[in-house]
């Protein structure tokens, strides 16, 4: 039982630990339901339509798996964030889990059978009731979580010594597949390597793969604050932005105001931030665009006011949106950082007081973004701004190590030259 409780305790790192449970329930309802019944719900559907629908379909090609070069991802932005290898490396194919959600890509991705996943979750009360001597208020609340986790280590370790991979590629260091991909890789002998995604917190794991590529100071500072450090370290920029540099916003003028809101954003908030902006500011145009993930009704705030358009994240890449944009607004969101990256001014405002996540990310500390404490604040910024918009991308700085030297805009070619010599 020691074994195991130390194996899924690693696995399960960031949503078991006591970081993740402090933070406020807006942050936490996107990884587990806040009611107690959806959490019940979910382990009941999560058992009937994936756990038994994986038993009846085959997804698996052993031909196009065997001894490439995976790139596993877990979500649509882990394989926006890794396309750049695929053309760079003929031997790297999309490989992800059988019923893994990758937005748009879903029909491109190779996929492992996890019909086996099943016969472990035997595993999963005696692991319950060992977590709940060790993190007893942890595990009651994130037992969907456990019982979501129960199986991939054990039929992706099996996956790994049929199909032999070259080296696998990851984007995520962080969801319990993905952690549990690493840990077999790393039990079966196969080279793993690590491209940041997405902005870093300190409540990440500790870094374990034999190649890690970072984007930057910023990331490689969080990373040690985790923990110990295995493998090389390379600091390369973010390949996912290189094509979107020549597009860097060079207007002085403020035309269009971009509000990028996620999960633990309150609706009611957004709403009366745009009721305020469309009033005070009748001739700016303005484009709302949600959280992939975010699935409520934002219909009613197209009718505040003509000059409230959408940008749809599910189809729409995050660079894209920002090429249409002088100004971003968020709160606790990595969107920050692409603003900046793109030269676009991107603010700091809080759209949950109910529970204020202040500075996540450690933007503002860092001087990336200017941020305003209230509503006045920010509409006598904006005023001043208006016709003199400041440049940013420099502020990147500490976050993107390419920005202003000869590879700003060919991170891609970084991150290949070190990955060919990796897996070589």
């Amino acid at each position: 039982m020691n074994k195991w409780y130390a194996l899924y305790n690693n696995i399960l790192h960031l949503h078991l630990s006591e970081g993740f449970y402090s933070l406020p329930e807006s942050a936490k309802n996107a990884v587990s339901p806040t009611q107690p019944l959806k959490r019940f719900l979910k382990v009941v559907g999560y058992s009937l339509v994936r756990l038994i629908g994986n038993l009846f379909k085959q997804v698996e090609q052993p031909e196009k798996l065997h001894g490439k070069v995976w790139l596993y991802v877990v979500s649509q932005n882990n394989y926006d964030s890794l396309k750049f290898i695929e053309s760079g490396l003929p031997d790297a194919i999309f490989v992800a889990g059988q019923s893994k959600n990758i937005g748009k890509y879903n029909a491109v991705v190779n996929r492992l059978s996890l019909r086996k996943k099943v016969l472990y979750y035997y595993k999963f009360l005696p692991l319950y009731f060992e977590f709940l001597k060790h993190k007893k208020e942890r595990t009651l609340r994130f037992y969907d979580v456990l019982f979501d986790a129960v199986g991939f280590y054990e039929v992706y370790i099996q996956k790994l010594r049929e199909f032999k991979p070259a080296a696998i590629v990851f984007a995520n260091d962080h969801n319990p597949d993905a952690r549990a991909m690493l840990l077999a890789a790393k039990a079966a002998g196969i080279k793993t390597a690590y491209i940041q995604h997405a902005s870093i917190s300190p409540l990440f794991p500790p870094l374990q793969f034999d190649l890690n590529l970072l984007e930057g100071r910023d990331a490689l500072d969080k990373y040690r604050l985790c923990g110990p450090i295995d493998g090389k370290v390379e600091l390369i920029g973010m390949p996912k932005a290189d094509a979107y540099v020549p597009f860097r916003n060079t207007s002085k003028q403020v035309r269009t105001i971009g509000i990028g809101c996620n999960l633990m954003d309150v609706l009611s908030e957004i709403e009366k931030l745009l009721r305020r902006l469309t009033t005070d500011f009748p001739t700016i145009n303005f484009i709302l665009r949600p959280h992939p993930r975010d699935k409520r009704n934002y219909t009613v705030l197209s009718t505040i006011s003509p000059n409230i358009s959408f940008s749809d994240g599910r189809t729409e890449p995050t660079f894209d949106y920002l090429r249409r944009i002088d100004v971003q607004i968020s709160g606790n969101s990595g969107i920050h950082l692409e603003a900046v990256l793109l030269n676009v001014w991107s603010i700091f405002y809080n759209l949950n007081p109910q529970e204020n996540l202040h500075d996540y990310y450690g933007f503002i500390t860092q001087g990336l973004v200017d941020a305003c404490a209230d509503y006045e604040g920010l509409r006598v910024f904006l005023q001043e701004h208006l016709q003199l918009k400041p440049d940013v991308y420099q502020r990147a700085k500490y976050y993107n190590a390419t920005v202003g030297t000869e590879y700003d805009g060919r991170s891609g070619e970084l991150a290949l030259r070190y990955l060919k010599e990796f897996i070589s």
